[in-house]
């Protein structure tokens, strides 16, 4: 019988840790060598100001310095909501990356509106690793 042991077979890393985001952020890009799968969750808190809105981005990279946004089709889940704003308050988007770049990372790409912050964080969560346990 199977355990149910998640654990021993994902390796989460973050890409944009736990902060109130008020600016345009690159988050850190996520090394996926030697992982054949990973999601990524962007947990969302309750954006302060007055109407406040953002764009978040999920990239992905050959080398981890060149960045471009990776195409909806290559995203589990469709592409991220346009423009996020109070309507977005409190929720965790998670999308499953299958493209063939060896770096993701998620972005801050524009924040507008009188005050605007929001909290938030980007963690990237590799998995079916090519030597277990990780």
């Amino acid at each position: 019988m199977a355990t149910k042991d998640l654990y021993n077979n994902v390796s989460p890393a973050q890409s944009i840790r736990a902060q109130a985001v008020a600016a345009v952020l690159n988050g850190t890009g996520v090394n996926l060598s030697g992982y054949e799968s990973a999601t990524i969750l962007i947990d969302l808190g309750t954006f302060a100001g007055t109407t406040p809105t953002a764009t978040i981005k999920i990239q992905e990279s050959s080398d981890d310095a060149t960045y471009t946004d990776v195409a909806a089709a290559d995203l589990l889940g469709g592409a991220l909501p346009a423009t996020i704003d109070t309507t977005n308050d409190e929720t965790v988007y998670k999308r499953g990356y299958i493209g063939s770049k060896k770096f993701v990372r998620v972005i801050v790409s524009s924040i507008a509106g009188t005050g605007a912050s929001l909290p938030m964080s980007a963690v990237v969560v590799r998995g079916h690793a090519r030597h277990m346990p990780v």
